[in-house]
């Protein structure tokens, strides 16, 4: 992603799915900073910097995320759902990665904000594919600029396109 660090967050209940999105993205790219969590919950704690993510040198805000959907103690909707809550974190794509092909998940997923949605593929090979095609989509996409918390930076608006809509704040 343009002018961010390249931290990456990967929410998944799979230690594998979690190791392999880790070693893959850490592959394409030294800079990579990939914090891996197990649950929505997680993510959420990692995102307000609560408890032990309260380190923004170690934990660094996102660039984006990939997150599983089905997961015990806060799935990938209700990570959606929390990141849509809170409209100065709504900067922060996120990916679903998922095992689900259900249209009603699918769709769920972009009514809360997902910016795209992926069923994981069944061979590795295939995996490490799209995980590279997300990668260098990301990596060329222009975001808008955080603070150290991940809040979106306030612009001024006046006189552009933008001037008659409400600007997020914390």
């Amino acid at each position: 992603m343009k002018a961010q660090k390249f931290t990456l967050l990967t929410v998944d209940d799979d230690e594998k799915d979690r190791f392999f999105l880790q070693s893959t993205f850490q592959s394409l790219d030294a800079k990579y900073r990939v914090q891996g969590l197990s649950s929505g919950n997680q993510a959420i704690a990692y995102l307000k910097g609560e408890g032990r993510f309260h380190d923004r040198d170690k934990f660094q805000f996102p660039s984006y995320i990939i997150t599983d959907l089905k997961m015990p103690d806060g799935d990938g909707l209700h990570l959606l759902e929390f990141i849509k809550n809170n409209p100065a974190l709504s900067v922060i794509p996120v990916v679903m990665l998922s095992g689900s092909q259900d249209p009603d998940d699918i769709r769920h997923a972009y009514l809360l904000g997902a910016s795209s949605f992926f069923s994981k593929p069944l061979s590795t090979q295939e995996l490490r594919t799209l995980v590279t095609s997300i990668h260098e989509y990301w990596a060329q996409c222009e975001v808008p600029a955080v603070d150290e918390d991940g809040y979106a930076v306030l612009t001024s608006s006046v006189g552009k396109a933008g001037s008659r809509y409400l600007k997020p704040s914390r």
